[in-house]
């Protein structure tokens, strides 16, 4: 992607979601047909966090999977980044709804351009929204970056269903159904219209999995969710030590 339409693109998205932080729990649901939570709660146990352990959630919005790792870590610390500041306004009340102000950090900052130390997390996790950054190699390299040698980078992101009638099915919904329901709910429809171009031009399951090789992950592991809406993709830091 060309600087300036990476540029054009991360102002776009950033009004997207500065607009629709207010909705977008309740357009989530809409979204992954109420299924995110149990995306999350899958993730969750194949990321397996032990009391203790220290991550970086990025893009994390509104907070659900930031606390969702403060509770399986415990004690650890939970860093956030998000570039809306709309949306982290909705996450810190969460945060602070459940007194974890001291366990989690939450930032203004740019995924492209972590401004964390090289080897500081033992996981570094992204929740719908590689699918919206510039370039996710970028995005990827830097995960990669401030985990510890051994450690994991976690994505769960929409994805694309690869089986018929479902596939056709999903497809109607999410370009037709869905930017309506965001009009009706969100009083949004260009945002939610825009959901399924960004979706047309992301990596599907495998391809995305052979990106992480490709970035210098081991280990990658991906997992299909309901029926391909969307998947799991786990990979780890190399380990020189061992």
């Amino acid at each position: 992607m060309k600087s300036g339409e990476a540029q054009s693109k991360e102002q776009f998205v950033h009004e997207v979601f500065e607009s629709i932080a207010g909705k977008y729990d309740v357009m989530n649901d809409i979204l992954s047909l109420r299924r995110h939570k149990a995306w999350r709660a899958f993730t969750m146990k194949k990321m397996n966090m032990q009391k203790g352990d220290t991550a970086i959630d990025l893009c994390c919005g509104t907070c659900d999977w930031t606390l969702a790792m403060a509770r399986a870590s415990e004690t650890g610390h939970i860093q956030g980044l998000d570039f809306s500041h709309n949306m982290l306004e909705v996450g810190r009340r969460k945060v602070e709804q459940e007194a974890r102000q001291n366990q989690i950090t939450l930032v203004q900052g740019n995924a492209m351009e972590l401004p964390f130390a090289d080897n500081s997390f033992d996981y570094a996790t992204i929740g719908f929204g590689l699918r919206n950054v510039p370039d996710l190699r970028r995005v990827l390299l830097e995960m990669q970056r401030v985990v510890k040698p051994g450690g994991r980078v976690v994505c769960l992101e929409l994805s694309k269903p690869t089986w018929q009638p479902f596939k056709s099915i999903y497809y109607f919904y999410f370009e037709q159904i869905l930017p309506r329901l965001g009009k009706l709910f969100a009083k949004r429809y260009e945002q939610y219209k825009w959901l399924p171009d960004s979706l047309a031009l992301f990596p599907g399951r495998e391809e995305l999995a052979d990106i992480f090789r490709e970035t210098g992950l081991q280990d990658v592991a991906a997992y299909s969710l309901t029926g391909g809406i969307a998947a799991l993709h786990i990979g780890v830091k190399e380990n020189r030590d061992v």
